[in-house]
């Protein structure tokens, strides 16, 4: 091994190390507000890419109707309550609905692979984003109280659900989408690609984003103290229900870019995102579900580790990865003195 292809897996681990950060900071963030540990935030990042890999190569987007069947079953769930004297009917509630029917006709009508990049990921972000709250609303929201380990049962089995649903709209077949630019930055006998530099950019752009979100906007530090104490946070006039369906939006949306960010790089399939998930879960579990710095730079080693294990040994290259969660978890379990999760 020489300089020059230490310079290039270290340029392929940083890049993915990008990605699988912001997977994992989703992961806190929902994770630290609602008490779910979403698995399904991977599906996200390959629904997103193959969704606009579909733009540009003329096939039916199909996303939409996920969209707009979740938006209806939760306006069913909103008149069934209004039905039964448990909560007043809002017309509101017909919002996401019509939003799906919008995001349909959109999809099926506009000439999707002649737009300009930019508008394909934005497109495809407005037919992701939505998937977060509109499943918290289905399968979270009226089982917010139960204990975690039942939490994460539900969303082990919205994974496999998304699983088969990824497979009927988007098929067996992996795709990748064509990137941002044809440029690239010599330095030296390196050249690193423009779609490394955008990964870098908006990974850290949108990880400055958050950290002033939540250190310096008011909604952001309500989120905290509902993550702190939902209890307090009740009293105190912020709705935890609101709060999880922002928390599972924000989480969502930074999978999708994810998505967008990574097509180029490397073909996805409708079941990658559980691996990628998984990785951005090691990450979280490095920051001990609680820091997003420590979270990010543990994301970022386990791109590098990645990358590295792939020239030295590409049969074990996950083994390796995933074995980098056992010290941190020996390590928190010996600090946490088997002291047993409250209810």
């Amino acid at each position: 091994m020489n300089l020059q292809i230490i310079a290039l897996l270290g340029q392929d681990g940083v890049s993915n190390g990008a990605i699988y950060a912001l997977v994992a900071l989703a992961i806190i963030l929902v994770f630290s507000v609602t008490r779910v540990m979403l698995i399904p935030l991977g599906e996200f990042v390959a629904f997103s890419a193959l969704t606009m890999a579909a733009m540009q190569a003329e096939r039916p987007v199909l996303i939409g109707w996920l969209v707009l069947a979740l938006a209806g079953l939760g306006a069913l769930a909103d008149v069934g309550l209004a039905v039964r004297g448990r909560a007043a009917w809002r017309w509101a509630s017909l919002a996401w609905p019509a939003y799906g029917l919008a995001l349909v006709l959109a999809l099926a009508f506009l000439p999707l692979h002649e737009l300009p990049m930019l508008l394909q990921a934005v497109l495809t972000l407005a037919a992701i984003t939505p998937l977060g709250p509109l499943m918290y609303r289905l399968f979270f929201q009226p089982v917010a109280h139960v204990s975690g380990l039942l939490l994460m049962i539900i969303a082990i089995a919205v994974h496999v659900s998304l699983l088969g649903v990824g497979l009927l709209v988007f098929g067996a077949e992996g795709s990748r989408t064509a990137p941002f630019s044809e440029a690239s930055l010599d330095l030296g006998t390196l050249s690193i690609a423009s779609q490394t530099i955008w990964v870098l950019v908006v990974s850290l752009a949108l990880i400055g984003g958050l950290y002033a979100m939540f250190e310096h906007t008011l909604y952001g530090k309500a989120l905290r103290a509902t993550a702190l104490q939902q209890l307090g946070a009740r009293l105190m006039g912020i709705s935890p229900v609101l709060a999880g369906k922002v928390s599972f939006a924000l989480g969502t949306f930074m999978c999708a870019l994810s998505g967008v960010l990574i097509a180029p790089l490397t073909t996805l399939y409708y079941d990658s995102g559980f691996i990628i998930s998984l990785k951005g879960f090691v990450g979280a579990i490095i920051g001990g579900l609680v820091s997003y710095p420590v979270a990010a730079l543990g994301a970022l080693a386990v791109g590098l580790v990645e990358s590295f294990s792939t020239f030295w040994a590409s049969e074990y290259k996950e083994v390796i990865v995933f074995t980098l969660i056992l010290p941190f978890l020996l390590w928190r379990s010996l600090k946490s003195g088997g002291r047993e999760e409250e209810h």
